[in-house]
């Protein structure tokens, strides 16, 4: 485990020459049916690239944006920019063509390194294109010749600025310093020992500072090797995957468990009367969430020592699935402007309902607590702490105190040995009629327990009234549908009708009977989550969406809900 003395400075450079000194020799990256690039190949290539990007006319304090899905390249090309002294600009491969320009514009970018499927929403005033696949010139010319000078880092340089899609409806530039994002991933370590034997296996963007400091940066200085999809994580690619790389250690969002748990697992306890009822005993859901959990281990390959979960707030009930099943699961909070990481804990550590306790380095504290609850806003110092919003001085300084602690904008409560829980967004707390503070996550956990609810949204409505936004289980409720229809035909005996017509009764039917029966399942929802909350968080109107507009770490866009920017639903009640 590499510890900030041995390294002796926070630089890319520090890292890049110390792996490939420690383990040269080892597989670094690699697709997951490809042969892995050593270190000491990860080493040439970052070389090769510096030479390239100096020919194109890249100098120290330049910026090069990197759009693709992640791949082993990637973090070759991270390395090339940053230890020539440019300056990285990643950009989330699901950024439309619009919200590229934008980026790009407001971090001053002409040089890109870009996937062949994301060159079309590149804009064409560029100078420079490199395709990522093999680092050839698509766009450019080489104006000088040689290679690029050596350069030395120093700890606060700029190695990033993130755009991030965000939850608040505004991107913003979060400028990171070498010290930030290195000293980041020392400090994860406390979540986890990492060895030169370890593998990870990548299922998220490396363009969001979560997957590239904890999934990658923390890789890289152990020696291990990460592994990259040769596609989206569909079922389709990633089984094999698991079971060819077998992965100890992974990072993911919550909802991809929440999806596994809901779609599959949950679904299995009551499949039978007698497994129901068995579920319903302390000691039988033990029971069958341990037998789930060795499925589940032997699906992710049978060797998973550690699960890291970040990105968003995970479902506590997801949480007690885990721990009964013995997953090795381990809960993270951070932001990008952090770097990420500010809290974490270790596999045994975990405990449903709370995040863990704040990393090596990083200093926290509960600012103007409640009196009665303890729950507060979450301040933050550290080596961690971003420079700022690039471009935007007052922004910087409105998220500062005035003594200097970064202000998170999420609620906390903390117990007596510094054990964290999360309990929601500052800015998403609504004030109730009569003043008291209504958080909307706590009624999202309860619409959540709903067996048709897949996932939630509550806001403020007009009138201080409180609006939920859900997507409903549509295969559910088209299963409860073809059932209904089918015990009706039995009554009603059968006779073989006429084909053309029949297939547009059944259509024009079906799509009458789907929506009265959404109709009557938002009511019954509605009447589960009043019955199940205090009555200042009582629901006035819930509605319907296909699905909820999302960030690339899978949280909702709540600005896009609120009453100025609501979109077009469904069904209202």
């Amino acid at each position: 485990m590499q510890t900030i003395a041995e390294l002796g400075t926070h630089t890319f450079q520090a890292v890049l020459s110390n792996s490939i000194r420690l383990f040269g020799t080892r597989p670094a990256l690699s697709f997951v049916s490809a042969e892995p690039i050593t270190y000491g190949e990860v080493g040439e290539k970052v070389r090769q690239l510096q030479d390239l990007l100096y020919r194109l006319g890249i100098n120290p304090g330049d910026k090069v944006a990197i759009y693709s899905h992640s791949m082993p390249h990637w973090g070759i090309a991270y390395f090339a920019i940053v230890t020539m002294g440019a300056i990285a600009v990643p950009l989330l491969p699901d950024f439309s063509g619009k919200e590229v320009k934008a980026c790009l514009d407001h971090a001053g970018v002409s040089f890109v390194i870009v996937s062949e499927k994301l060159m079309p929403r590149v804009p064409e005033t560029l100078t420079a294109l490199i395709d990522i696949r093999d680092f050839s010139i698509k766009k450019g010319t080489e104006i000088r010749s040689g290679s690029a000078p050596e350069h030395t880092n120093e700890e606060n340089d700029t190695a990033s600025i993130i755009y991030t899609s965000g939850t608040t409806g505004r991107s913003k530039g979060v400028e990171l310093s070498h010290k930030n994002l290195v000293c980041n991933a020392i400090g994860g370590q406390s979540c986890q020992r990492i060895n030169e034997y370890d593998r990870a296996l990548s299922i998220l963007p490396l363009s969001h500072v979560y997957e590239f400091t904890i999934g990658f940066l923390m890789f890289f200085l152990n020696g291990a090797c990460v592994y990259y999809l040769e596609g989206i994580p569909s079922p389709r690619i990633l089984l094999p995957a698991l079971q060819q790389v077998r992965p100890t250690m992974m990072l993911s969002v919550p909802i991809i468990m929440e999806k596994i748990y809901r779609n599959k697992i949950r679904p299995a306890f009551t499949a039978t009367p007698f497994r129901e009822k068995l579920y319903r005993t302390k000691i039988g859901k033990k029971l069958l969430c341990w037998l789930a959990g060795k499925q589940l281990k032997k699906t992710f390959g049978g060797n998973l020592k550690f699960f890291g979960l970040g990105g968003s707030k995970t479902d506590t009930t997801i949480e007690e699935f885990m721990k009964d099943a013995r997953f090795p699961y381990a809960i993270g909070y951070g932001l990008t402007e952090t770097s990420p990481l500010v809290i974490g804990s270790t596999v045994h550590q975990s405990m449903p309902g709370w995040v863990g306790y704040a990393i090596p380095e990083v200093k926290i504290k509960i600012d103007n607590p409640d009196p009665q609850t303890g729950i507060g806003e979450l301040l933050v110092k550290g080596p961690n702490v971003m420079k700022g919003y690039y471009n935007d001085p007052e922004l910087t300084k409105a998220s500062f105190t005035e003594d200097g602690w970064f202000k998170t904008g999420d609620l906390f409560m903390m117990d007596q040995k510094g054990h964290l829980a999360i309990k929601g967004r500052s800015k998403n707390m609504i004030l109730g009629s009569s003043g008291e503070n209504i958080y909307p996550e706590d009624i999202e956990f309860v619409l959540n327990q709903h067996p048709l609810v897949t996932e939630s949204l509550v806001v403020e409505g007009e009138k201080a009234s409180l609006v939920a936004y859900v997507q409903l289980d549509e295969e559910k409720i088209a299963a409860e549908l073809k059932e209904l229809h089918s015990k009706a035909h039995e009554k009603e005996g059968f006779a073989m009708p006429n084909l053309q017509t029949a297939v547009a009764d059944a259509v024009s039917g079906f799509t009458d009977a789907l929506a009265y029966k959404r109709a009557e399942i938002l009511n019954e929802i509605k009447f589960f989550v009043n019955e199940n909350v205090n009555k200042m968080s009582h629901i006035d109107k819930i509605e319907r969406v296909d699905a909820f507009e999302k960030t690339a770490s899978q949280k909702i866009k709540r600005y896009l809900y609120n009453i100025a920017n609501r979109g077009k639903k469904d069904e209202t009640i």
